[in-house]
């Protein structure tokens, strides 16, 4: 083997000489050094010890020969900017932010890779009997390689990030629109669809409305777990929560504190596939928080208010009820209707017991008696017939919830 000839790679500078010749001569065991380096590499880096066709397997060969080149090629022209050799690692990076890995494998093998490698390379330049300034300067240029690689590596990877962020929230927002229409998509499309958005299919979930904000400001969306689906730019804004009865993350304090104060309707925890239907209740919910008829401020649970949205699932027909059941009180004046409703739903409730009706009341339970025997008058015999009963206690029932809807705060946007 000709022994190299020294010369100035650094166009004058103060720099060490580098042998004329020495690229060409490691350029002749890039091959033999790369096969070396990646089996370091397999040997090291657990991520890379699979099969060669797995995502880190194909990618190992070309990024090794990659460094291997651009280390050669700084020292065949120390000022030659390397460039499309790095773009590569740019690459490589962004390729693994894409597929929702971490950088922590790829930097873990660059460096690896890039210390085995210089090792093999400061071997030949010893037996080249090259001087140890040239030794120095080589290892120089095999840090500022490594460097080099890892910089464009962790640029592409930030990338790919940001690019993967956008687009898995975009996978998500589909999925979401595909599970909440009225008409089901398909198992399978919804298996499909939440590969893609990386999103671990859970057999029941909820749907959660919240009052719309006046302005759509980053700090104030919900902080809730990764699991949810949300949707932010929907009217109203909605999140849907997996397996919410069963994982703990979605109950009690903690979410409603996650939720920023916003008030918010909780839909009924069905079926994934009944996912819409979830929604339509929470929406109904979350107009009656709005009219008053629920609380205004807080979080509603569905599952929790099942009688009165029964009872507002239909208002013409409520309307209906109210104003055929309770017609005989349209015989006395506002004050009296107010006082003899309240009276009789109590009584009602607590199954014709007075003294249970004057504690719900809080009033002596002779006055129970004395406005009893008003209503007896009013409703005659219809007080003691069950069907009857039961009319009388929805209709009251929907007349104390309209009563209690006082206009108060602005009130939560369906």
């Amino acid at each position: 083997m000709a022994v190299p000839t020294p010369h100035d790679a650094s166009g004058g500078t103060s720099a060490p000489c580098l042998p004329a010749d020495l690229a060409e001569l490691l350029r002749e065991q890039l091959e033999k050094t790369a096969d070396e380096v990646e089996d370091e590499v397999r040997r090291l880096v657990p991520e890379y010890a699979g099969p060669v066709d797995s995502p880190y397997g194909r990618n190992l060969r070309a990024g090794v020969v990659t460094a291997l080149t651009l280390f050669v090629d700084h020292i065949a022209d120390d000022r030659g900017p390397g460039d499309a050799i790095t773009a590569t690692y740019h690459e490589l990076g962004r390729a693994v932010a894409l597929e929702g890995r971490s950088l922590d494998a790829l930097q873990s093998a660059v460096r690896i890779g890039g210390m085995h490698a210089w090792r093999l390379m400061g071997r030949t330049a010893e037996e080249l009997g090259l001087d140890s300034t040239v030794v120095a300067a080589l290892g120089e240029l095999a840090f500022r390689t490594v460097h080099e690689v890892a910089e464009a590596a962790a640029a592409g990877h930030q990338e790919g990030q940001l690019h993967s962020a956008d687009e898995l929230e975009r996978r998500r927002k589909r999925l979401l629109d595909a599970l909440l229409r009225d008409q089901p998509s398909s198992p399978q499309v919804v298996q499909d669809l939440a590969h893609a958005a990386r999103w671990t299919v859970p057999r029941q979930v909820a749907v959660v409305v919240l009052a719309a904000a006046p302005d759509r400001r980053e700090e104030d969306r919900p902080l809730v777990g990764a699991g949810a689906l949300v949707d932010m730019e929907s009217r109203p804004p909605r999140i849907l929560l997996p397996d919410p009865d069963g994982s703990g993350r979605f109950g009690g304090r903690a979410f409603t504190l996650s939720l920023r104060g916003r008030p918010a309707a909780i839909g009924p925890t069905v079926p994934l596939a009944e996912a819409a239907r979830s929604l339509r209740w929470a929406v109904r919910a979350l107009g009656l928080m709005g009219r008053g008829i629920l609380p205004r401020q807080g979080v509603v649970r569905c599952s929790d208010r099942l009688s009165t949205l029964l009872l507002h699932s239909d208002e013409p027909l409520l309307a209906q009820l109210r104003s055929r059941a309770l017609a005989p009180l349209d015989a006395v004046t506002q004050g009296q209707r107010s006082r003899l409703a309240e009276t009789l739903l109590a009584w009602l409730l607590s199954g014709s017991n007075v003294p249970d009706a004057a504690t719900r009341l809080h009033i002596h339970p002779q006055t129970v008696r004395y406005r009893l025997r008003q209503l007896e008058k009013l409703f005659g015999d219809s007080l003691q017939d069950p069907d009857a009963r039961l009319d009388l206690i929805l209709a009251l029932r929907g007349e104390a919830l309209r009563a209690e809807a006082s206009p108060g705060p602005e009130s939560p946007a369906p």
